[in-house]
């Protein structure tokens, strides 16, 4: 009888353990029990196709297929010649425009000042004396001692030299007042054009060296020296250093276990045992099915996220399209 009851206690109290520790997970409780779980993915590394903002003709490549860059070397450059003489042309220019602007804000100098108000008396005289010509006429006519062709020639020199003492009077008021302020305006309209002729020019100019956008390695040298390029072909390709990411991806029921910024750990099967650090850095807001490309224990049919893991400070050993194996680190408990 002993025996039964020891047995029937025992029997309780397992079920009553079992109901104990099961009870956590009722109540939407995580235990601490939750095993690092892993991931699969590949290395995904930027390429750039680099290439000239402007054409002509290929005078030097400097870099081959494999070379390590670093970031602002020059790769190859351009005949320069015909920019070069455009940035002359275009500083003779501002040059030009420059002095037009500084001679209309100067206004006339003294002496054109003086020169005009000399030809404006010297018209007063021209029209004084031609005066003293028509009064003279007029005495005479009446008399008979002139013609009345000779009179009508009297009038029309005063009428002219009295015209021409007018003009010389507007002019003489009209480089006095200066410049015109529209006429300066244009002016320095018509420089800031040039001005920006010039900068587009230099531009165009240095466009002619062709440089490294970030550190990186050569994957292809497209052009040889003596090719002619226009701006859309590409020269070489560039697969940058960094940054180098992982692409991987993670099932709906175990979405809740990671979170951007979480530290993981991604190694290759080249060197398993030296794992890089990495940071989830990008979880994908929408499901998809799973990709062909994944590597992973669960069924195709089902919808994952997709992951980007920055790897801190990776190694030339990471190639791209390499697949990788992340482990993430045990989580505690978590209340949802």
């Amino acid at each position: 009888m002993k025996k039964i009851v020891v047995l029937i206690l025992l029997l309780v109290a397992t079920g009553g353990a079992a109901w104990w520790f099961g009870l956590p997970e009722k109540l939407g409780w995580q235990t601490a029990a939750k095993k690092a779980f892993v991931l699969y993915g590949n290395v995904d590394i930027r390429q750039v196709s680099l290439g000239f903002r402007v054409n002509g003709r290929l005078s030097d490549v400097s870099a081959d297929e494999g070379d390590i860059i670093k970031s602002g070397a020059v790769l190859a450059k351009l005949d320069a010649r015909p920019y070069d003489y455009a940035v002359r042309s275009a500083d003779a220019n501002v040059a030009a425009r420059r002095a037009t602007l500084d001679k209309l804000k100067a206004g006339p100098r003294p002496t054109e000042i003086a020169q005009t108000r000399a030809s404006y008396n010297a018209s007063l005289a021209d029209l004084q004396n031609a005066g003293l010509e028509l009064e003279r006429a007029q005495q005479l006519r009446p008399r008979g001692t002139i013609s009345q062709a000779a009179y009508d020639q009297a009038v029309a020199v005063k009428a002219m030299a009295a015209a021409r003492a007018e003009a010389a009077r507007e002019a003489l008021k009209l480089i006095e007042e200066g410049s015109r302020l529209e006429d300066i305006a244009a002016a320095e309209a018509q420089l800031q054009a040039a001005q920006a002729t010039l900068e587009s020019a230099r531009t165009s100019l240095e466009d002619t060296e062709l440089r490294a956008p970030n550190d990186g390695i050569i994957l292809s040298r497209v052009r040889e020296t003596g090719a002619i390029v226009a701006p859309a072909d590409i020269v070489f390709v560039l697969s940058l250093t960094e940054p180098v990411w992982v692409r991987t991806y993670v099932s709906e029921p175990d979405l809740g276990r990671i979170h951007p910024g979480m530290k993981v750990k991604v190694s290759s099967d080249t060197r398993p045992d030296d794992a890089y650090d990495g940071t989830i850095g990008f979880i994908s807001p929408v499901a998809e099915f799973t990709p062909k490309t994944v590597e992973t224990p669960e069924l195709r049919t089902d919808l994952v996220y997709r992951l980007r893991i920055v790897i801190d400070k990776p190694g030339a050993d990471l190639r791209q399209g390499m697949p990788v194996t992340v482990r993430f680190a045990e989580t505690g408990a978590r209340r949802h």
